[in-house]
């Protein structure tokens, strides 16, 4: 009944927390997909978290590339070419990544929803438009994610068109477990490790799927008494600007995700795979105003079809999920004002840059001002 209200309490709180801690540390807390200020030079394995796991992908895919540098390609509103020594690029990149349980009978139709309704969750949450201080892609955490790691599959295929981060190979037809074969079928383990556990904890199955990060990625878990679980990642939204606006997004997603997936007319069927993908980058380069396919061929601008057409159906998923009608109403209320006035974060900051003449730290400044007020994006000023 009140998951949203709930989910938003616990986000705030947690924002909180941090927050007061990173004061203590004379530091600011910014919720955004790519920080604006964050230069090439700041990401250095000076910097790297001390885990192991890290360095290890770190000299992993290095290995894997033969020593040769990650090359940075970004066609945008401007472009970005630059070569970098470390998987650190993958630092600049902060997300809100949703998980949905699914029972495996059912598994396949909520993988192949998720797929199809990746482009509107990735252009209505859009929130990184700059990297290194040029305008790019309404969310440029999709190329530089993609480009931060980019190692593919087997000796020949290594610099192939299978790569660890994507959008996928196609939809799933009976079963998660096709994804799971394809992990062992196309992809070198990068983290060799020997586990002591029961084989029935499928931690070297778990540990592979971990460094194969797909936009929309299966996960197998256990619950608190053992019992083994599938779970969906989505992974393509932004972090921020707001919690309000995070949990809109969750919304969004999950009225969306179970219509399409408990339909009786089969989505993918409705949908090239391929259309879908097209739908993704396209959404992720230019935002509520790309031009998509939608279902049955229809084409149209992704900012009125969202008004016109999901945003009613996440309405009725909602409802039917048992979600409190004021919270439907306060949260999908936020995405609907958020794609009527086109001013997502990712706009937000491009007017801001404009504005202040590409002066990236007052920018900065100004959006942590804007998100301390706890507005949703579509109500900050310029």
């Amino acid at each position: 009944a009140d998951v949203l209200r709930q989910m938003h309490d616990e986000l705030a709180c947690n924002w909180r927390r941090c927050d007061d801690t990173a004061q203590q540390l004379a530091a600011r807390l910014a919720m955004i997909g790519i920080l604006p200020t964050v230069d090439e030079g700041d990401l250095t394995l000076a910097q790297m978290s001390g885990m192991k796991r890290y360095r290890a992908l770190n000299d992993q895919v290095l290995r894997m590339r033969q020593g040769k540098p990650l090359e940075l390609d970004i066609q945008g509103v401007e472009h970005l070419h630059t070569r970098h020594g470390n998987v650190m690029l993958e630092a600049a990149t902060t997300s809100f990544q949703l998980h949905w349980q699914v029972a495996a009978p059912k598994a396949a139709r909520y993988y192949n929803a998720a797929q199809i309704i990746a482009a509107p969750m990735v252009a209505a949450s859009a929130n990184s438009p700059l990297l290194f201080g040029h305008r790019l892609w309404q969310e440029t955490r999709i190329p530089l994610f993609e480009q931060a790691v980019a190692v593919g599959g087997f000796a020949g295929a290594a610099f192939g068109p299978v790569r660890r981060v994507s959008f996928g190979t196609g939809y799933v037809r009976h079963s998660l477990l096709e994804l799971f074969r394809e992990n062992l079928d196309h992809f070198p383990v990068m983290l060799p490790m020997l586990f002591d556990g029961a084989p029935e904890a499928l931690q070297h199955l778990r540990l592979h799927n971990g460094t194969i990060w797909r936009w929309n990625r299966p996960l197998l878990g256990f619950d608190a008494d053992g019992t083994p679980h599938l779970r969906l990642e989505h992974r393509v939204i932004a972090a921020g600007p707001t919690t309000v606006d995070a949990v809109a997004n969750a919304a969004l997603f999950f009225g969306l995700l179970y219509m399409l997936a408990e339909d009786e007319i089969v989505p993918e069927t409705r949908l090239g795979f391929a259309l879908a993908r097209d739908n993704f980058y396209a959404a992720a380069r230019h935002g509520v105003a790309a031009q998509v396919t939608w279902l049955d061929g229809m084409r149209g601008n992704l900012g009125e079809l969202l008004q016109r057409q999901l945003l009613p159906l996440a309405r009725e998923g909602l409802q039917r999920l048992g979600c409190d009608t004021a919270d439907i109403h306060d949260y999908l209320g936020v995405i609907e004002q958020r794609v009527a006035s086109g001013q997502t974060g990712a706009q937000w900051q491009l007017n801001a840059h404009a504005r202040l003449h590409g002066d990236l730290g007052a920018l900065v400044l100004e959006y942590i001002e804007r998100q301390n007020s706890g507005l949703p994006v579509h109500a900050w000023h310029l």
